[in-house]
């Protein structure tokens, strides 16, 4: 009978990689670090003024963690919702629902993203036109 413990994995941090959501990431635990299945978790820090591009992620369900700062994230099938993110609170997102965290202050802010599947990668659905209203909304750019 197998136990598991030959999985057993640490992730030290300095490993980072290129998101299509538009962010270089911390990478963590994930099927590309560790060989994940079913959840992964990695650190995404935002600069003052950047946004993600739009996306949704297709039969996944996201938590994320404000770690650090404040950030807001639009969110909703015309982005038509706001929820302003404060240092310490948590965001959940339904699967397939279109989002994009905006971080609108003078400040970084840092995630801790879990999302229920190997790879924080896995059925991202990128929403080019609503990146367009975003950016005639707000006048700002994805990542």
């Amino acid at each position: 009978m197998t136990t598991g413990t030959e999985r057993v994995r640490v992730i030290s941090p300095g490993r980072t990689y290129v998101g299509r959501q538009g962010f270089t990431y911390g990478a963590g635990a994930s099927a590309e670090t560790v060989g994940a299945e079913r959840l992964c978790m990695n650190v995404l820090p935002m600069p003052p003024g950047a946004r993600a591009k739009v996306h949704y992620h297709q039969g996944i369900e996201t938590i994320a963690y404000l770690l650090e700062g404040n950030c807001a994230v639009y969110y909703g099938d015309g982005l038509e919702h706001r929820a302003e993110v404060a240092r310490g609170e948590q965001i959940y997102l339904p699967a397939d629902v279109p989002h994009a965290p905006c971080n609108e202050s003078a400040a970084p802010c840092t995630w801790i993203v879990v999302h229920a599947s190997g790879s924080d990668q896995d059925g991202i659905v990128l929403l080019p036109e609503l990146d367009a209203e975003l950016a005639a909304r707000f006048g700002a750019r994805p990542a």
